[in-house]
């Protein structure tokens, strides 16, 4: 009995800046939906994409491009988190299972500001997925992507087991006549490598962040980030390092908390906002209900600024 056809869907949008901030036009296919946008600090659009299957199953493809056109603002996130059901084994056809696949591409213009901020990846046992996020953008631009992925229900008891994720990441920037990759990121976590000590050395929880910044920084500029960035881990518990990119920065997590990696990347996300001179950053109403991640970047913004008011 042949089982249901893969899902091919797409989403293809573009961002303008207008007088009343940017707006979007475009749209997808199932299994996508666009919800309500809403506006946001800065004039940013907003955007939840939500995926309506439930769940990736081997031989999915989903296609996601994004366009920001001079000026734009936007933030892209997912409604809940993705799922990867497992394939290997599971078919007496194909016993080795069968590969979903995503990728999300951008185009980012002069001045524009990409915010990528998908809800958690789940992968359960014997899940095989493979992701490509590629965003072309200029030297004045700006793209931060977050991604926390969780190689196994855990909390069931489950590891990825004979499951596998691949993931790249390629960040350039052009002008039109001058390019430069500022990241290229290629990972790939399954085997032996959940476990060694040179890999995730059993931690079942993983997670990305890069910002392509708009702006050349000083190195002093850089060193308060990056000092400012691993102030933002006390209290969370993880491996948690960070490094300059030559126009931005990327931090990695490893551990067992995929709440602890979310407040880590949200407290650089508020920091990114805050150099820039730009409205605070806001948690998205799809985002499920939880402790504030930002309240301590706030509160230490405050007792800074107190303290500054009183010398």
């Amino acid at each position: 009995m042949k089982g249901p056809d893969p899902w091919h869907g797409s989403c293809k949008l573009q961002f303008l800046s207008t007088e009343n901030g940017t707006v979007h036009q475009g749209g997808c296919s199932a299994p996508f939906k666009l919800l309500r946008a809403e506006q946001g600090g800065d004039g940013r659009c907003e955007l939840p994409l939500l995926h309506t299957a439930g769940g990736l199953v081997g031989g999915d493809r989903l296609n996601i491009d994004l366009t920001l056109e001079s000026n734009s603002r936007a933030l892209v996130t997912s409604v809940a988190a993705q799922k990867v059901y497992g394939s290997v084994g599971r078919s007496r056809l194909h016993p080795q299972g069968a590969w979903s696949h995503q990728r999300m591409r951008g185009q980012l213009k002069a001045g524009s500001d990409l915010e990528w901020l998908p809800q958690e990846l789940v992968l359960y046992a014997g899940a095989l997925l493979e992701q490509q996020l590629t965003v072309t953008l200029p030297w004045d631009a700006s793209f931060l992507s977050a991604e926390i992925v969780r190689l196994g229900r855990t909390a069931a008891g489950e590891t990825l087991d004979r499951g596998c994720w691949r993931t790249s990441l390629a960040l350039q920037r052009s002008d039109g006549v001058d390019h430069r990759w500022e990241m290229v990121d290629r990972l790939e976590l399954g085997g032996s490598n959940l476990k060694s000590v040179h890999g995730l050395a059993g931690a079942p929880v993983f997670g990305s962040l890069v910002w392509a910044a708009p702006m050349h920084l000083e190195p002093a500029a850089m060193t308060s980030l990056l000092e400012g960035t691993r102030e933002d881990r006390c209290g969370l518990e993880g491996v948690m390092r960070c490094s300059a990119l030559q126009q931005g920065m990327v931090a990695r997590y490893a551990g067992h908390s995929s709440r602890d990696a979310r407040f880590w990347f949200s407290r650089i996300w508020s920091r990114t906002r805050s150099l820039r001179g730009l409205q605070p950053a806001r948690i998205p109403r799809v985002w499920p209900l939880q402790e504030e991640p930002l309240r301590r970047q706030t509160f230490t913004s405050n007792a800074q600024t107190a303290a500054a008011g009183t010398n």
